[in-house]
């Protein structure tokens, strides 16, 4: 079943301010979207999952951006069935100082340690969540560094955060294999 039949029977179950926004222009976007309303979208997700014409049993990633112009957030959902072939991309924008949705843990197991991940890298929460914390910082980190207005601290409990550019290293000259023997010949100065 293609993203746009998708869509449409969607759209005929729960409506035009439940799923909307269709984007299908292959110029423009890499996999063709739809968005859903934030707070339908375990109704929407469980759909997707236990209607059998639409068998989406694989919540492949969900991820985030930031877009602190538009005072946004959006989380984007890559689903898969494994027994249609088929593929969807939904999206739920959120206001940023307040990015909150349901959980789809209920619906997906792996959208505990997924959801985890968009909390920690962008402060997203997801609400009814079973143990929503850090997945990758540390507790004690402040701020969420995908946030595109995210100043990283010099340091964290004295460990140094900003290391130095990897294309700098390169420029680093090594000394010859000469150089090296006679180093090696020397006899060490106490």
């Amino acid at each position: 079943m293609t993203p746009d039949a998708i869509f449409k029977l969607l759209q005929e179950k729960f409506g035009t301010e439940t799923v909307f926004d269709f984007h299908g222009d292959p110029a423009r976007d890499k996999d063709p979207w739809f968005q859903i309303a934030p707070w339908e979208i375990e109704n929407v997700c469980e759909h997707l999952r236990s209607e059998k014409s639409l068998d989406f049993d694989y919540l492949e990633c969900i991820t985030g951006v930031d877009y602190p112009d538009d005072k946004r957030i959006v989380v984007v959902y890559h689903l898969y069935s494994y027994g249609k072939k088929h593929r969807v991309v939904l999206k739920a924008y959120l206001e940023r100082e307040d990015p909150a949705m349901p959980t789809l843990v209920n619906v997906w197991s792996t959208a505990n340690w997924q959801e985890r991940e968009c909390f920690d890298l962008l402060g997203v929460l997801f609400e009814g969540h079973p143990d929503l914390r850090r997945l990758l910082l540390p507790d004690d980190w402040e701020g969420h560094p995908l946030r595109k207005d995210y100043e990283e601290k010099e340091d964290y409990h004295g460990i140094p955060t900003i290391r130095p550019n990897p294309i700098e290293l390169f420029k680093i000259t090594l000394p010859s294999k000469e150089a090296s023997k006679e180093a090696a010949k020397e006899p060490a100065k106490a």
